[in-house]
């Protein structure tokens, strides 16, 4: 198979197509412009997109207070998704809960659900220096 040249007359007629002010070298120009805008401005584009998305999921997840576990819990939901606590209808944009005693289940720990406020659980914690 013959070895085929640079095609040297096809580069020579995009050079001229380039650099002649005619409307078909004005058009290939904003063509490559439009197609360049395009790849450098999606990125920009798709990042702000999925930050007003982010932003909108974040409104929509609904806090435990009993737990903290943050949960896209719908207002026909009726529990928390991580501890079981019962939750009271949305009142002005705030949700409550009323802790339940659900005898017989225990947390993932092996440790009773007793019927208890997180507000109120200290937990000590004990400090210990590390020899380097």
């Amino acid at each position: 198979m013959p070895q085929r040249g640079f095609p040297w007359l096809w580069v020579l007629l995009l050079g001229l197509l380039l650099l002649a002010p005619s409307p078909a070298g004005r058009l290939l120009l904003d063509v490559v412009g439009g197609i360049t805008l395009t790849l450098f401005l999606l990125p920009v584009l798709l990042g702000g997109a999925g930050l007003l998305a982010w932003t909108l999921l974040q409104r929509r997840l609904r806090p435990c207070p009993a737990c903290g576990f943050r949960s896209l819990a719908t207002e026909q939901s009726e529990q928390c998704p991580a501890c079981g606590t019962v939750f009271e209808p949305v009142v002005d944009g705030t949700t409550q809960a009323a802790p339940v005693s659900q005898p017989g289940k225990s947390d993932r720990f092996g440790q009773p659900m007793d019927n208890f406020d997180a507000r109120d659980v200290t937990i000590d914690v004990q400090a210990t220096e590390l020899d380097e």
